[in-house]
């Protein structure tokens, strides 16, 4: 009598590679169906109040923020010196690596995006102990206690963005860099306005000094007039004292002057990245005044580096919060593995020789103690702050505007009622040279209009001074579009719009 041994279970029929895969297959297409979701809030920008207007008036005028703004002050030397400060300026280099590293950054962050695939090779002899028993580490019967392993192979790993983990991870990343990006346009618009504004305040003190120096040589000629008249008796000692007086206090203002001259060329050495030293420049009355640029509240939004970083560091903060949410969900891996091995060389290409294996894991929170509720607050805490931040930026920035605006027209008006001035006293000083000639005049009179004269054409000087500033403080004040170009004729830097083109396009790959 003979008894039937149990029959084992039909197999699933069908392709070999189908019934050995369908594990793996059909994690696979739980994780594609999966993938589409994306944890936490999507960017909206914060409401704004802009005001409709400016308050100060504006003629009209062309729109020269996004221009190389300070090529219409007609000053080569000035050109050429804007050009070198954003060539070399080591601020501006500090700023391009912090471009770099954040570039390198983003690309870390997308790794994810794309299967992991590795490679390993092994060659190893080990002993045994020939003490312990088979299952606790021993030997096998009739096997030495010395073993060689060799094995080689290559391994792939991918975890699958279920809840959009990576993706906003990528979406902070991007953001951080255009932060970066901006960041650094607001050190051009730094340097460039630094430059303009140091030169035209060199033109000043030079034209200062000048007028120091006349009116140095006004007063020596007084002193020379009222000595000579004193020893002829005509004129008295506390007459020659005072122009004597006089004299040292004027010989006194130029000193400071040439001081300020060479440390204002230092510090605009600084700027050009190069050592202390001569900066060649013209004069102040060679400046063209330029038309001031127009526009509307809502430009400064695009138009001011840190605006625009202040919304991209919101962004990433907005973005990380969806990152932080993905920690309450389970993460899939898929992870396969194929190679060779022996314990011979000699075997290591066998057939008998291949290694693999395939699979999937799952793996998701139960508890953890708070730690992810606290994750989340802190990202949604920095969200709100970045907020406060960008609408602190955006408040700067109209205030600026105004300000400048305010300022470029006062102190146009003061140098026009100062020219005024100056012409006025030039013609005075033409009568009273006129009436010392005629003889109607002694030649001290002519003397104190000559210096009243110098006395205004300062203070012009200054009111002209302040009006070209007002003007470098409008350009800065309204940001542009000029900064981007500067770029691609320099050395190239990922530009934030290069970089979203980037991002765009890969996004549609992967989809």
């Amino acid at each position: 009598m003979s008894i039937a041994s149990p029959r084992r279970e039909a197999r699933p029929r069908g392709p070999a590679w189908l019934v050995r895969r369908r594990g793996a297959l059909l994690a696979c297409a739980a994780a594609v169906t999966l993938a589409g979701c994306t944890l936490g809030p999507d960017y909206k920008r914060p409401e704004l109040s802009l005001t409709p207007v400016w308050r100060a008036d504006l003629l009209d005028a062309a729109d020269l923020a996004n221009t190389d703004w300070w090529k219409a002050f007609g000053d080569p030397d000035l050109n050429r010196l804007i050009d070198s400060a954003l060539d070399a300026n080591l601020d501006l280099l500090l700023a391009t690596y912090r471009i770099e590293e954040f570039d390198a950054r983003l690309q870390v962050s997308r790794a994810p995006n794309y299967p992991q695939v590795g490679y390993s090779a092994l060659a190893e002899r080990q002993r045994f102990s020939e003490e312990r028993p088979v299952g606790a580490g021993g030997l096998r019967p009739g096997v030495g206690p010395t073993l060689n392993n060799f094995t080689v192979g290559g391994n792939l790993n991918w975890e699958i963005d279920l809840w959009g983990k990576v993706r906003r991870s990528n979406e902070a990343a991007l953001a951080d860099l255009m932060s970066t990006q901006e960041a650094r346009r607001g050190v051009m618009l730094s340097v460039a306005s630094s430059v303009a504004a140091s030169y035209v305040q060199l033109l000043e003190l030079d034209l200062r000094l000048a007028f120091a120096q006349q009116t140095l040589k006004s007063r020596r000629q007084a002193l020379d007039l009222l000595d000579t008249k004193y020893r002829g008796g005509s004129a008295t000692r506390l007459a020659v004292e005072q122009a004597r007086a006089d004299l040292e206090a004027d010989a006194a203002e130029i000193p400071p002057i040439e001081r300020d001259i060479a440390m204002l060329e230092n510090a605009l050495s600084g700027l050009l990245g190069r050592n202390a030293g001569p900066i060649p420049r013209r004069r102040l009355q060679a400046l063209a005044t330029p038309e001031m640029p127009q526009g509307v509240p809502a430009d400064v939004l695009t138009r001011r580096p840190d605006v625009m970083a202040a919304e991209q560091d919101l962004i990433a903060a907005n973005a990380r919060i969806g990152v932080a949410k993905t920690q309450y969900f389970p993460n899939l891996s898929l992870a396969a593995a194929l190679g060779l091995g022996a314990d011979d060389p000699r075997w290591l290409w066998a057939t008998t020789a291949r290694t693999g294996f395939i699979g999937a894991a799952l793996a998701g929170p139960i508890f953890s103690g708070g730690r992810i509720e606290g994750d989340i607050r802190q990202a949604e805490a920095v969200q709100k702050q970045k907020v406060v931040l960008f609408k602190q930026a955006v408040q700067t920035a109209l205030r600026e505007v105004e300000d400048a605006l305010v300022s470029r027209a006062k102190s146009g008006e003061r140098e026009a009622a100062l020219e005024r001035q100056v012409a006025s006293l030039e013609e005075l000083a033409k009568l009273a040279r006129l009436r010392y000639e005629g003889g109607q005049s002694t030649l001290i009179e002519v003397l104190d209009t000559e210096l009243k004269l110098y006395a205004a054409q300062g203070s012009q000087a200054r009111g002209r001074r302040d009006t070209l500033l007002g003007l470098v403080a409008v350009y800065k004040a309204m940001g542009g579009g000029w900064m981007v170009e500067q770029e691609r004729r320099r050395a190239p830097v990922p530009t934030a719009a290069d970089v979203q083109v980037q991002a765009t396009t890969e996004a549609g790959t992967l989809k």
